[in-house]
């Protein structure tokens, strides 16, 4: 078998499962060096990584870093966010896009007052059925709120376990990827490991061709210019001024096709982000 550094130089994987010790050694010893900061990197809080991690979900991470510390402030607990007016929240999350996050965020508050006495549960499998956390959340949220040795894979660990372990498949799936990333776990410090495999991973992004495209889950975000999105987050920052505006008023503020913002005001209506009080629109505050 070739060495380790003439995988290096040579064709095929970097790594194979018996150099697991010199994978670990290279991505910990990169992260120990160079780490990126961030605000939720410098707390064990279970509320404030439940709130990092929904909003990393689907926002680049330096707007995250940006918008983190002001959210925590207006809501630093499960208990201020839970009894919140979804215009506040709202009014916190503006740039974040993908605004349901913010009502499933509260949702999620309220459950955990609810039926968890305040305390996040630190079993992933509950996690998985609370509103907007797929398994993965679940299962990093664990990683970094409870430092628990648990296996997930999101973007930036596939493109680390691809580059590293499958350069010469063309096609790899997540079953294929999901041993390694268990046989690698530094068990020691979870925490710290998914830490490093993510920052390993935003390199690779900048230094090689995205890994991530010969994954069977690959999948490139459309377009926020002329979308959906972008018209549903200009109808919410027009009502957050806290004026009812009918709807003829909207459909001149957004200056794109009027059926199109109709249809975009009845899915927000219908998804309990706004209200309509006879010919005019406002935030909703459902409290369910």
């Amino acid at each position: 078998m070739p060495s380790t550094q003439q995988r290096l130089t040579g064709p095929g994987p970097l790594f194979t499962q018996d150099d697991i010790p010199a994978f670990q050694d290279l991505v910990l010893s990169r992260y120990r060096s160079s780490g990126r900061k961030f605000p939720w990197r410098e707390t064990t809080d279970p509320y404030a990584i439940l709130v990092s991690e929904i909003m990393l979900q689907q926002t680049q991470v330096g707007r995250v870093a940006e918008k983190f510390p002001p959210f925590i402030a207006a809501f630093p607990d499960f208990s201020t966010l839970a009894g919140a007016p979804l215009a506040d929240i709202l009014a916190q999350w503006q740039g974040m896009g993908y605004n349901r996050r913010a009502i499933a965020l509260r949702k999620c508050a309220r459950r955990v007052m609810e039926e968890f006495h305040g305390e996040l549960p630190d079993d992933p499998e509950i996690l998985a059925t609370f509103p907007g956390i797929g398994k993965a959340t679940a299962f990093s949220i664990c990683a970094f709120a409870f430092n628990r040795p648990v296996v997930f894979i999101e973007t930036n660990i596939r493109r680390v376990f691809i580059h590293c372990f499958f350069s010469d498949n063309e096609i790899v799936d997540d079953t294929a990827i999901r041993p390694l990333v268990e046989a690698a776990l530094y068990r020691e410090n979870p925490r710290e490991w998914y830490n490093a495999l993510m920052d390993y991973g935003t390199e690779l992004k900048k230094a090689v061709p995205n890994p991530n495209r010969r994954s069977v889950h690959y999948y490139r975000q459309p377009a926020f210019e002329g979308s959906d999105r972008k018209i549903r987050g200009e109808i919410l920052r027009q009502l957050l001024s806290g004026k009812k505006l009918t709807e003829k008023a909207l459909v001149s503020h957004i200056k794109e096709d009027p059926e199109r913002t109709r249809r975009i005001l009845a899915a927000l209506e219908a998804e309990g982000f706004i209200k309509r009080d006879r010919r005019s629109f406002s935030i909703a505050d459902k409290t369910a």
